[in-house]
């Protein structure tokens, strides 16, 4: 176990070393001038150069980085050109609205998937299997930008369901005080179920157009993977052996999809944390997503540095925790 362990913090760390490498050199070698993206274009030759020794970009870039590894090893990642705070702050504020996206998303993608793939392998070649496959082929092929756009045409311009973009109406912004950064749970502390309900309005339609997404992948994913179950001699004998159709499904069938589903949902899990970006530039989510897009527009290299930082760190613990859950579902290891 401590040899198992001692692997596990390694790779880790060597992954992370790597990630901040790679990540730090491509935002110092691109041609963008960060002195000149704080001062402008037009600013003193004497003030340009006295900034850029004050952000140490006068050394060399191997003293660069290492200044910029042992700030990170402190908790420091910079300070943000864009909002003049520092970029853990900013990560902090806006973190939780994508992570809230997401889980509410990923939620929705789950239940409705999983159901859906299990379904559709049993009824094989079916008319409902049909349904499913062309449902979710629909889903997995349309592009993001064209269905967050297209269910905000439907749902709010033409139908009046939802509410709009953003994430609570205009007369509640700032109303409920942040305690989680989830600004749902943060209503319901305070006791303001009108904020709740109107955040939980906003929130359907960006966490559908994701779930929906998602959910295709995860229904198709589950179909093969029970295909391939129900094959199983050992499903042939639990049939053979009379239990009912129920707990040969989901006892002996799924359970032995349940290892290999785990990968698919937390890689889904962290794509949705990841690759909510467009999502958010749509529905105007003020999430880490329409931070790091704002901040690479911006030339904000220290912001999208911390992003693309924090992006790579939750795959990484995504993938310890789905290796974990190995250990927990499958009883060889």
């Amino acid at each position: 176990m401590l040899i198992r362990l001692g692997t596990t913090v390694s790779s880790l760390a060597i992954t992370m070393f790597g990630l901040v490498l790679v990540t730090f050199f491509i935002g110092r070698v691109i041609p963008i001038d960060p002195v000149l993206t704080i001062l402008g274009d037009h600013a003193r030759p004497e003030l340009v150069e006295r900034l850029r020794m004050e952000l140490g970009l006068d050394k060399p870039l191997p003293v660069q980085f290492w200044i910029y590894l042992k700030n990170l090893l402190q908790g420091d990642l910079g300070r943000s050109v864009m909002t003049t705070n520092r970029v853990v702050d900013d990560i902090r504020l806006y973190f939780p609205a994508t992570v809230e996206l997401g889980t509410v998303a990923m939620i929705f993608a789950t239940v409705a998937g999983i159901p859906l793939g299990v379904l559709s392998a049993v009824r094989r070649n079916s008319a409902l299997d049909q349904a499913v496959r062309v449902f979710s082929l629909i889903g997995h092929s349309i592009p993001i930008p064209v269905l967050g756009l297209g269910s905000l045409l439907v749902f709010y311009a033409w139908l009046g369901w939802a509410p709009g973009t953003g994430r609570v109406g205009v007369g509640y912004v700032g109303l409920t005080p942040s305690v989680t950064g989830f600004l749902t749970v943060d209503a319901l502390i305070a006791g303001d179920t009108e904020v709740f309900w109107d955040a939980a309005a906003h929130l359907m339609l960006p966490a559908g157009v994701l779930a929906y997404f998602s959910m295709a992948y995860i229904s198709r994913m589950t179909r093969a993977f029970m295909i391939d179950a129900l094959a199983g001699e050992y499903v042939i004998t639990a049939r053979a052996k009379g239990l009912s159709p129920a707990r040969v499904i989901w006892r002996h069938a799924f359970g032995n999809i349940a290892v290999r589903l785990v990968t698919v949902l937390a890689l889904t899990y962290a794509g949705l944390l990841e690759g909510a970006v467009v999502t958010e530039m749509i529905f105007s989510w003020p999430g880490i997503g329409q931070y790091l897009t704002v901040s690479l527009l911006n030339a904000d290299m220290n912001a999208v540095i911390g992003a693309t930082l924090l992006v790579g760190f939750v795959y990484m613990l995504l993938n310890l925790f789905a290796d974990a859950a190995y250990r927990i579902l499958d009883p060889r290891v």
